[in-house]
């Protein structure tokens, strides 16, 4: 939450001069406690490490020299990001340190599923969230009866479909 907060700050601050007088009428049109929210994660944002500064400016280059559609997915997400409760957010935080860690094609693997959770209705989302949380409590011999359920059981699907198949060729 903390860096979704400074990443906010960092793009108001790092706005070019003459887009600055905008959002510096824009700021004093705010509300006073908008104003002070804004004045806090600045000062919050001064407070980071210089290095960290740096990167969040590279992030908002980055941001800005993306083709239009791309930058909107990810303005988008960030949107979907912001509506996770407090828990999501630090839960999602976590996996992205995680992440971090992992190999190209285990990265590109989970990419695809972080889509499906921020693209799932809030229940949905809390539900695929906690199943995760399961599974990390899970013992590697649990796990492995799960993976064995899970294949029974689509197997099971798989030779319903099958059999529906042939008795539809048999009429």
């Amino acid at each position: 939450m903390r860096r979704a907060l400074l990443l906010a700050a960092a793009l108001f601050c790092a706005l070019p001069a003459r887009a600055q007088e905008t959002a510096g009428e824009r700021f004093r049109n705010l509300p006073p406690e908008k104003q002070e929210e804004l004045r806090q994660r600045f000062r919050e944002l001064q407070s980071l490490p210089p290095e960290e500064r740096a990167q969040l400016r590279r992030n908002l280059q980055r941001l800005e020299t993306l083709p239009p559609a791309e930058r909107e997915a990810v303005e988008q997400n960030y949107r979907r990001f912001q509506q996770m409760g407090p828990e999501q957010r630090r839960e999602v935080l976590q996996r992205w340190q995680e992440f971090k860690k992992l190999s190209p094609e285990k990265r590109a693997e989970l990419r695809a599923q972080l889509r499906r959770v921020l693209s799932a209705s809030p229940a949905e989302r809390k539900q695929i969230l906690e199943n995760m949380r399961r599974w990390q409590q899970m013992s590697p011999e649990e796990r492995e009866q799960m993976r064995q359920r899970f294949r029974e059981r689509r197997q099971k699907m798989k030779d319903r479909r099958n059999e529906r198949l042939r008795e539809r060729r048999l009429r």
